[in-house]
């Protein structure tokens, strides 16, 4: 049996390359709205952040996603980013990677 390619990303933050089921894109459309992408479809550019709450907090102090997505980011955007991404890692850790 053919062995499946697994699509690799790169971390904004870390720049490491990672399966894109490891990571989380966040967009910002041709209208300027920047969104936490879960499906990984949404239309704009995108920017892929870990599944890690140290990598949000890294990029929430050094504003990180504001220089990639040519935007300025509210610190609501920040925290909602942080908890979606805590709520995330504890569901992986309860019902593994599935």
């Amino acid at each position: 049996m053919k062995k499946r390619k697994i699509p690799l990303r790169k971390s904004i933050v870390s720049g490491e390359m990672k399966p894109k089921k490891e990571l989380i894109r966040i967009t910002r459309s041709k209208e300027g709205v920047v969104a936490i992408d879960p499906t990984g479809k949404m239309p704009g550019r995108g920017a892929y952040i870990a599944i890690e709450p140290e990598e949000v907090q890294k990029a929430w102090d050094k504003k990180i996603l504001d220089r990639v997505l040519e935007t300025t980011l509210t610190d609501a955007f920040y925290q909602e980013l942080l908890d979606y991404v805590t709520h995330q890692k504890a569901r992986r850790e309860l019902f593994g990677n599935g």
